[in-house]
């Protein structure tokens, strides 16, 4: 057997598993369980039963010495000492595991921080997207992003000034179809159980928020097509536009792009309306790369001259005023840094640097000033999408895409040009000068 958690819970018949930590007194405890079998109907999830009910009679729970037990019995313990590293180094609140056995859906709600959201009244105290891997991905590599995500989030919120916590829902499965109600209704469940509030993110489409809510599943899921703001990509665009403007503003003396070199890596949910509805008018040099030749050349069509697509392969190493990372992140480490051609990074990518703790964020971020190239951390400038998923979900009907815009539009430029501005009077990277200011709303 490979360690690790889920290979566990499958060979000793267990349907939950929860890692807890409590970082100041570096104290971890475990408990797991086997709380519903394979007869249950998922589909009736919200119908016939609430995430408050037993799901069978006959539960089997085990406490901390008895899970720790588990992981010896299997030679999983050093695989564990890992996880619990990596919740050591991220000051992490802990991980959830719940495991559909029968479609092999593995669930882990990565928690972060509580403190901004526990009193704050709602179902959720923590908000984060819920994204999808591949089963075949290595599980270690899948826990270090959505716990890395997080974290992130954790700040991001803080930043939005919105009262939640920060976590990451992370799904190892086969794509869900949204017709497959077991499925989404299964999803719905461990979303309610996390006490979050949660978006489509990648892997998952935008209309599983729409199949959960018309299924009467879960109302804790927002960013739906047929939503009241609809998907969050538009605002997230927004945001870091106008971040791009205060960054140019910052490094240039103006903030017009015009005339400029940009890269936009990712055409999707936010780079295709970043360019489309910003910087394709800016008089700036576009240059757009997505592994979907559609939308790159949808851009290309719609601003002749203007917009051109380039390879994926090395997109980040092309030579540019700006890039704009805008799909996947962990793309800047000791190998990347040093053979960027660009001046300065904005984009829309969460955990653009490959880092698991603060330290190694702001040592790379460090890498980045010594080679001359303006950066701060994606959070501060990328939280159009959370602000519009707490507009959706605390207002509901009364929800307001003007709100939205502005709120986005005072966050992330005033957010960012106050960040810029205190890191050159202090002397540091503004990646640093953000941990710095919001870390002690996060941990006290």
């Amino acid at each position: 057997m490979v360690p690790s958690l889920f290979a566990v819970m499958h060979a000793e018949n267990l349907t939950t598993l929860e890692l807890r930590y409590r970082w100041r007194r570096d104290l971890l405890t475990l408990s797991s369980a086997r709380e519903w079998g394979e007869d249950v109907e998922w589909s009736r999830y919200g119908r016939d039963f609430s995430y408050r009910d037993p799901l069978m009679e006959d539960v089997r729970c085990l406490g901390n010495a008895e899970t720790r037990d588990l992981f010896r019995k299997h030679g999983a313990q050093g695989y564990l000492g890992r996880v619990v590293g990596l919740l050591r180094e991220g000051r992490h609140e802990g991980i959830r595991c719940f495991f559909h056995r029968g479609r092999d859906i593995r669930v882990a709600y990565n928690m972060h921080s509580s403190t901004l959201g526990i009193r704050n009244g709602n179902h959720a105290i923590r908000a984060g997207g819920i994204r999808r891997h591949a089963p075949g991905e290595g599980e270690l590599d899948v826990l270090v992003d959505g716990l890395n995500l997080a974290r992130a989030m954790s700040f991001k919120n803080a930043a939005a000034q919105v009262p939640f916590g920060g976590s990451k829902i992370t799904v190892q499965s086969e794509p869900v179809d949204l017709g497959d109600t077991d499925a989404v209704a299964f999803l719905a469940y461990c979303l309610d159980r996390t006490r979050s509030v949660t978006g489509p993110d990648m892997g998952l489409s935008p209309g599983l928020a729409d199949a959960m809510k018309d299924g009467g599943f879960s109302w804790n899921i927002t960013g739906g097509p047929r939503g009241r703001l609809g998907p969050t990509g538009d605002p997230t665009a927004h945001g870091v536009y106008a971040a791009l403007e205060e960054a140019a503003r910052h490094r240039w003396g103006n903030p017009s792009l015009a005339g400029r070199t940009i890269v936009v890596q990712g055409a999707g949910a936010v780079g295709r309306p970043l360019v489309e509805n910003h910087l394709g008018g800016t008089g700036a040099t576009i240059l757009v790369a997505d592994l979907d030749p559609v939308p790159v050349a949808a851009l290309v069509e719609k601003f002749p001259g203007r917009v051109k697509g380039i390879p994926v392969e090395g997109a980040l190493l092309v030579e540019a005023d700006i890039l704009v990372p805008c799909a996947a992140g962990g793309v800047f480490d000791d190998g990347t840094i040093p053979n960027l051609r660009c001046e300065m990074i904005f984009g829309a990518a969460n955990n653009q640097l490959k880092a698991t703790s603060l330290e190694e964020e702001m040592r790379l971020a460090g890498l980045l000033a010594d080679r001359g190239i303006l950066f701060q951390v994606d959070w501060v400038h990328n939280a159009g999408g959370v602000i519009a998923g707490m507009e959706e979900y605390l207002r509901g009907d009364q929800a307001s895409r003007e709100r939205v815009l502005a709120n986005t539009e005072r966050v992330c430029r005033e957010g960012t040009r106050q960040n810029l501005e205190a890191a050159r009077r202090e002397g540091i990277t503004p990646t640093e000068m953000a941990y710095r200011h919001y870390s002690e709303q996060i941990f006290g």
